[in-house]
């Protein structure tokens, strides 16, 4: 495990998977955009031609082919707003808020002499007032980066396990996880916007009623078509979040247990990152904070049928890695010693 801190093939990776997600979001916009438009139209009857199912699609192709330019500056208009102020939403989301060196000397401290160590840039330091135990790292590029612990964290960790955490945290900027992270919630969270838009779009529908049909070429429609094509939009609506889903899946768990090996590397002490996970272990929900930004965290626990899309390993796993190869020692509790049987002796006579 020592040597995984800085694996260049994980950062190389990180990076192509950023390059996808980019380049896969305006062709999945332009999806969602078309579904939205045939949408409208089966609700509201808009429709092109005789033809009473084909319409509404052609309808919704020619909407779209006007309106596509104005989708994608309005994509490019967002990942320019998320950029410029992605903290300040991941902050407004979450309730962090910076900390200097007269504020948080210990935490302060302990930060700056990991990144001293190594020629690591400090990253700035962020808290949330939760009695929560979680952390995670943010960033796009050096001189942005930050590292955001809970209160609860500060409160229940001693200066070594603590130490550990930030170290995890330092790794995940180093490996360029944050970027990939930071890249993914935007991705994700553009189309929870749109979805929010479509979901709204289907009860006004629903509730104002189909009005006439709103037909340019003749022919009678008798209302199958516009059935078709509301069903037609909502699978397109739906496989658009199936893939947001997978998106999930760019953020690989073997991240976590890379960051865990890096803060092994960095502090010389697996069983501090041991005892800070079984610590965090079933005190680590942050229940303010959105699902997008709780990827971020060092632990993010799913229930059973959310643990099928989970991009955190579960933490058993990870301290059984950080016993098997970075030779970390897992405390176990002694347990009473049991009461001998009537008339036999004990263990030592």
């Amino acid at each position: 495990m020592g040597g995984a801190y800085g694996l260049q093939t994980h950062i190389w990776g990180n990076n192509w998977k950023t390059v996808l997600l980019m380049a896969g979001f305006p062709v999945l916009l332009l999806l969602l955009t078309y579904a939205l438009f045939l949408l409208f139209a089966g609700f509201t009857g808009m429709s092109v031609g005789p033809d009473p199912t084909a319409g509404y699609f052609i309808w919704a192709g020619q909407a779209l082919a006007q309106s596509w330019p104005f989708a994608i500056a309005g994509a490019i208009l967002w990942f320019g707003i998320a950029y410029a102020f992605y903290q300040n939403m991941i902050d407004a989301a979450t309730g962090a808020k910076k900390v200097e060196r007269r504020e948080e000397p210990k935490l302060y401290n302990l930060l700056e002499n990991l990144c001293i160590s190594r020629g690591i840039t400090m990253p700035a330091l962020r808290i949330m007032e939760t009695d929560a135990l979680n952390a995670f790292a943010t960033g796009l590029h050096k001189g942005q980066y930050s590292i955001t612990v809970t209160r609860g964290l500060m409160n229940t960790l001693n200066d070594e396990e603590l130490e550990a955490v930030l170290a995890h945290e330092l790794t995940h900027i180093r490996n360029a996880d944050v970027r990939l992270l930071v890249i993914a919630v935007i991705f994700v969270g553009i189309f929870s916007f749109v979805g929010e838009i479509a979901f709204r779009g289907l009860r006004f529908g629903s509730v104002g009623g189909g009005g006439g049909s709103r037909r340019s070429g003749g022919g009678r429609d008798s209302g199958g078509g516009a059935i078709i094509a509301i069903l037609v939009a909502l699978v397109i609506i739906a496989i658009a979040y199936g893939l947001a889903i997978v998106i999930r899946f760019a953020m690989s768990r073997k991240r976590e247990y890379l960051a865990d090996a890096g803060a092994v590397e960095l502090t010389k002490n697996p069983d501090a990152m041991i005892s800070a996970l079984q610590k965090i272990s079933g005190n680590a929900i942050v229940a303010s904070a959105p699902s997008e930004v709780r990827e971020m965290f060092i632990e993010n626990p799913h229930s059973d049928f959310a643990g099928m899309f989970a991009t955190h390993p579960p933490i058993e796993k990870r301290i059984e890695a950080l016993a098997k190869f970075a030779g970390g020692r897992v405390a176990v509790p002694v347990a009473a010693p049991a009461a001998a049987p009537a008339g036999k002796a004990g263990p030592w006579g």
